[in-house]
């Protein structure tokens, strides 16, 4: 994942800091180059040895250290660092790095690096709220860094509040963000759907299908490490919601049509892989149910058509994806549906073959454009989610 890229993570004198090693851990099985440079102070609660052991790297601490090979280690660091995250980040340093106070190893190489720095304060609620680290913190995002707000709750020094150091998966998403991928879609705004939708029978009963909502949040993270700002429209799902996208919850049909049709207007690409429900009962509240054989008999009605409408209302230069789940006729029956759509391409998907479908973690899709039928191999959904983007923008 983070092949050929360099993270360094800058430790410093907070309690926090010994949940870093599990980071720094996570890191290395992706095959990042992890450098860790710690104060003197953060030395107090971990030893400099756990992170050379995990990383296989020098950790350092001192800026006149005499290393094996010469040269000026906190320019070479800070050239050869892809992103810097400081956690925890105690309220000293951050006042250092917002006033350009470079008197030890890590404010001297944070000073001397241009790449993406990410922040991650840590402390007690009452050092956190003073108006001085908030000065301090204001300017830093001034300055161009990147605040990881603190979360709340009991800390170490028995105070409840804010000033909490996220938990390490925490810190790995907004490092993947920064450079997981090439940013081949900054300035793209994408609009997803994902999940089932329910259609109410009852207080108690409701028509779905089995979408877990994988392959969509696959697709909206996949859109968000390459620069583009997503907003994701999600029904009910399984799956984990990703990080650093704009979520709008919906329940049925009717609110994700409602909700496609506001946002729509300002996307540049929209990518429908929601499974909604066809069917939505009539009068709901009104009706009477009526029983057959031990049946239940419910008068229905079609649900609005998503993927036909935006196709029909489709501005100059979108790009529309829709999918397409199929049991026989797959490249036949999704041919039909790009023309009848308007779309621009289907990603179909045969639902009898093995390890494709509702609630797998991986996929064989065919991409179905104008320009021809592209079958893929069978693919986690995240490889999915690349190949669909990367088609996206060479049709467009």
């Amino acid at each position: 994942m983070f092949e050929n890229k360099t993270v360094l993570l800058g430790i410093t004198g907070g309690i926090a800091a010994y949940k870093i090693p599990n980071l720094a851990s996570a890191l290395s099985k992706t095959e990042a180059n992890v450098e860790v440079i710690m104060t003197k102070n953060a030395c107090q609660f971990i030893t400099p040895l756990v992170f050379e052991t995990l990383t296989g790297n020098k950790c350092y601490n001192d800026t006149f250290d005499r290393d094996f090979s010469w040269d000026v280690k906190h320019i070479s660091l800070a050239k050869k660092a892809d992103v810097i995250l400081i956690a925890p980040a105690t309220a000293n340093v951050i006042a250092k790095l917002a006033n350009g106070i470079a008197d030890d190893m890590l404010t001297s190489t944070v000073l001397a690096a241009t790449c993406r720095k990410i922040v991650a304060p840590a402390m007690n609620t009452n050092m956190l709220l003073n108006p001085v680290t908030q000065d301090n913190i204001e300017k830093l995002r001034k300055y161009g860094f990147e605040i990881i707000e603190p979360a709340s709750g009991f800390l170490a020094c028995k105070d409840e509040g804010a000033g909490k150091m996220p938990e390490p998966e925490v810190l790995f998403e907004y490092i993947e963000q920064s450079i997981g991928r090439e940013k081949d879609m900054v300035g793209k705004k994408v609009l997803i759907t994902a999940g089932a939708t329910r259609e109410s029978m009852d207080p108690v009963r409701f028509i779905t299908n089995h979408s877990s909502g994988k392959m969509g949040f696959a697709v909206a993270k996949e859109a968000m490490m390459r620069g583009a700002d997503v907003t994701l429209v999600k029904a009910f799902t399984t799956a984990k919601v990703p990080s650093f996208v704009d979520v709008v919850n919906v329940s049925s049909a009717e609110e994700m049509f409602k909700a496609v049709k506001k946002h729509a207007k300002n996307a540049d690409i929209i990518i429908k892989a929601a499974a909604v429900a066809d069917y939505t009962p009539v009068n709901v509240s009104d009706q009477k149910v009526k029983k057959k054989d031990g049946d239940l008999s419910i008068p229905l009605k079609r649900t609005q058509d998503i993927l036909k409408y935006l196709g029909e209302h489709k501005k100059a230069g979108q790009f529309l994806c829709g999918f397409s789940m199929e049991t026989e006729n797959m490249i036949e029956n999704s041919q039909s549906k790009l023309e009848k759509k308007n779309a621009d391409m289907i990603v179909a998907n045969n639902l009898k073959q093995a390890g494709s479908g509702f609630g797998t973690d991986t996929n064989q899709v065919t991409f179905i454009t104008r320009d021809g039928v592209f079958p893929q191999e069978l693919m986690t959904k995240e490889l999915v989610a690349k190949a669909i983007l990367d088609r996206i923008l060479a049709e467009s």
